[in-house]
């Protein structure tokens, strides 16, 4: 049974920093890619960052581009998102994900079938 753990939510002021961190078991970490989005009260979830299997290949949501950096740790089968710079718009419950199929990145959410509970980040102004 695969599982997903969020943890290194938050509160924080504007212009700060955070450090998620996912833990994934119960598949082979290293062919899976992982991805990271988040979901603000009254807003759908919003896709921010995906990692591919080995870590060479990455993508972000223009509204985080420059400023989030994804990265992972097959060793530990641990994928993180650093965010900097921090907005109250930032405010969300961000949701780790595995992909569904091996050896494949997306940013589609639909193509993610394990989930971890979230981890609420809240930035303040």
């Amino acid at each position: 049974q695969v599982q997903v753990t969020e943890s290194g939510g938050g509160l924080v002021q504007a212009g700060g920093s955070l450090r998620l961190s996912c833990a994934a078991s119960g598949r082979t970490f290293s062919h899976y890619a992982m991805g990271w989005f988040r979901q603000a009260p009254g807003k759908e979830r919003e896709f921010i960052a995906t990692i591919g299997w080995s870590g060479r290949t990455t993508y972000y949501a223009d509204s985080v581009k420059g400023r989030f950096t994804i990265s992972r740790d097959n060793d530990k089968s641990t994928v993180y998102l650093q965010m900097n710079s921090l907005k109250p718009d930032d405010t969300a419950v961000y949701y780790c994900a595995v992909v569904r199929t091996p050896f494949y990145t997306s940013p589609d959410s639909r193509l993610y079938d394990y989930w971890g509970q979230g981890t609420q980040v809240t930035v303040s102004s």
